[in-house]
């Protein structure tokens, strides 16, 4: 058996946790730079606040209702994560996180006797010990999980929060309830296409008529999800691979720009943030990209996406050899550009190696000092908060992120940790 654990909304509910006047009350989180509403509760969907509403148009509805408005708090967001999937390994050591707020627990090996008691404890001691609300969705497979997950959210009041198809006549009456659109692995285009041939549901989905057709449309990947609404478990655990191709850093700026020393400053900041995820994941490029994107609306050229990119002499993770690369790029693409005004950086490595294959150059290599100091910024770094040592072409923040809005960060810096008063 498989257990789905989901958090509801997530996002508000993190705000909640240190702010429980809120419960009860409409909450939304917006996105980087304050820009669209992505996580909502309950009470603001009643308002009729969509997801991804650019803030600006949903302002007057948020006003009128009072609703609690936050900027995204990541570190917050993330460490509270980090602490439910913890929290879920103390039921079963197989916990295969799905998303920040989603995880699948695997229940083999582990005896349980009552199904719905365990799902039960886990609700519970998601909410006793970190006040977050979870949904539990238990089956025989990964996707009818999702499937009992859905179920639990929708009629929380009757599942308690907690729905488990243990039964071969609780899978086919939640098949006949799912809509086809709504099966984990089923995307928008091709709910279309099963429509469009009178498959509706779930239930429709696995009828043998169909099989051929599905075959024959989408493959393997079709048929696995058939055989796991049927409750024949065939999806293997997505490996984690925490080692990526590459890595990018690309950030819209918060005005328009056309001065070359301002937007140097922040290719040079995305070319050592981009620098600092490569050590995080010990790793060294052969190559380094940067891309300007141009405000189209105030230019006639119908071209306003610019790039260049080189193949450096020697595989590295090193802010300043990146940081002088991608400033070296960025005078070629405003040459070509002349006096265009951009809205968005980025800088991007790739042909990335592990950190201790690194092969020396016998006639052109890095300075040795880089590494013992980059090491010392990262640990400096870590250890007073932030990215307080800069490379000399960062001397001056042009910018921050837009965060108005911005909760404090209660569990991942000491000086914002939650203060009670005692009287």
């Amino acid at each position: 058996m498989f257990a789905l654990i989901d958090c509801n909304n997530f996002y508000v509910s993190c705000e909640r946790v240190f702010r429980p006047q809120l419960n009860g009350k409409p909450v939304v989180v917006l996105s980087n730079n304050d820009g669209c509403i992505i996580s909502r509760s309950e009470e603001a969907k009643a308002l009729g606040i969509g997801m991804a509403v650019p803030e600006f148009k949903a302002r007057p509805v948020l006003k009128e209702h009072n609703v609690a408005v936050f900027s995204s708090n990541y570190p917050l967001y993330g460490d509270m994560s980090a602490r439910l999937m913890e929290t879920m390994r103390q039921f079963t050591p197989n916990v295969e996180v799905y998303s920040i707020d989603e995880a699948f627990l695997d229940f083999s090996g582990v005896q349980i006797d009552d199904y719905h008691n365990y799902g039960l404890q886990i609700k519970n001691r998601a909410w006793n010990w970190l006040s977050l609300p979870v949904c539990v969705g238990i089956a025989p497979t990964r996707v009818l999980a999702k499937a009992a997950n859905r179920i639990a959210k929708k009629y929380l009041a009757r599942t308690g929060g907690v729905y488990v198809i243990d039964t071969d006549e609780k899978r086919v009456k939640a098949l006949k309830w799912l809509d086809v659109g709504d099966i984990w692995g089923i995307g928008h285009r091709m709910a279309k296409k099963l429509k469009a041939r009178n498959i509706h549901t779930a239930h429709d989905f696995i009828q043998p008529h169909a099989e051929a057709w599905i075959k024959n449309e989408w493959g393997v990947v079709g048929l696995r999800i058939k055989y796991e609404l049927e409750g024949k478990p065939v999806l293997e655990p997505s490996p984690i691979d925490n080692d990526k191709k590459s890595i990018a850093t690309t950030r819209s700026f918060p005005k328009l720009l056309s001065d070359y020393d301002l937007i140097r400053e922040r290719v040079s900041t995305f070319a050592t943030v981009t620098a600092e995820k490569l050590r995080r994941q010990k790793s060294c490029c052969h190559t380094i990209i940067v891309m300007l994107v141009a405000d189209k609306h105030s230019i006639d050229n119908p071209r306003y996406h610019y790039s260049r990119g080189m193949v450096l002499p020697f595989a590295t993770n090193s802010a300043i050899t990146l940081s002088n690369a991608a400033i070296q790029l960025l005078k070629e693409i405003m040459k070509s550009t002349g006096t265009m005004i951009f809205k968005k950086a980025g800088v991007i490595t790739g042909d990335l190696i592990p950190e201790n294959t690194k092969q020396f150059n016998l006639f052109l290599d890095e300075n040795p000092r880089h590494m013992a100091l980059m090491k010392a910024m990262d640990a400096t770094n870590r250890k007073m908060g932030g990215r307080i040592i800069r490379l000399g072409t960062q001397a001056e923040k042009t910018w921050d992120m837009k965060q108005e809005k911005l909760s404090r960060r209660y569990t991942t810096n000491f000086n914002e940790i939650l203060v009670v008063k005692c009287e």
